[in-house]
């Protein structure tokens, strides 16, 4: 499991990146890294920039880094661009789609729901947030997890995301359910990154 000791607004100042809703304020407030030199000017090398862009990735999808490299080895392997293939590779993730229908809130918490045994994809449960979803795969909250308070939340929309549901799925809340239609266009993804700049790092 990736290490989740580190505060989540501290870690979305030192990445420059929001991880969580609640993170947003606190990072607007603080636009720069926590700690008493978080202000000061620091010299970039080369390294250090792609190495960020990397973490930033790692962090968008809560991903472990031997699970972001193997992702990448995927990513090489496949038709296009590398660094595109890569987050696409991601995206197709159960929990980062489970994240994307708005039946969870935060990354963190689509994992949770993952782990603990409340989704299922065609039918079948599967507890492991590293899934890749198939186009056309369906995925639902079981039947048994439905009545607790944080599904009928979900539900009602308090979980969805702000702006449009990405076009890659389907979803209809009141059923707890959504489709992938298709395999996501880098463009479509919700995700900040230049993800050049993370092919560069592990191709050094």
């Amino acid at each position: 499991m990736p290490n989740q000791s580190r505060p989540k607004v501290k870690k979305s100042r030192a990445l420059g990146i929001a991880l969580t809703p609640k993170a947003v304020k606190y990072f607007e407030a603080r636009p720069y890294p926590p700690g008493e030199h978080g202000r000061g000017r620091k010299q970039n090398s080369d390294y250090k920039v792609r190495l960020l862009e990397k973490q930033r990735l790692r962090a968008q999808y809560d991903i472990s880094e031997r699970q972001m490299a193997r992702a990448y080895d995927r990513a090489k392997k496949a038709e296009g661009k590398t660094g595109e293939a890569l987050v696409v590779e991601l995206e197709r993730r159960l929990d980062a789609l489970v994240l994307r229908s708005g039946i969870a809130r935060t990354i963190y918490q689509a994992r949770q729901m993952v782990v603990h045994g409340h989704i299922e994809v065609n039918g079948g449960k599967v507890d492991k947030p590293s899934f890749r979803v198939r186009p056309d795969d369906v995925v639902m909250v079981r039947e048994r997890s439905r009545a607790k308070s944080l599904f009928q939340v979900a539900r009602e929309g308090g979980f969805a995301p702000d702006g449009e549901t990405p076009r890659y799925l389907q979803v209809n809340l009141k059923a707890l359910a959504f489709r992938l239609d298709r395999d996501p266009n880098r463009k479509e993804i919700p995700v900040i990154c230049d993800e050049q700049l993370v092919v560069e790092y592990y191709a050094r």
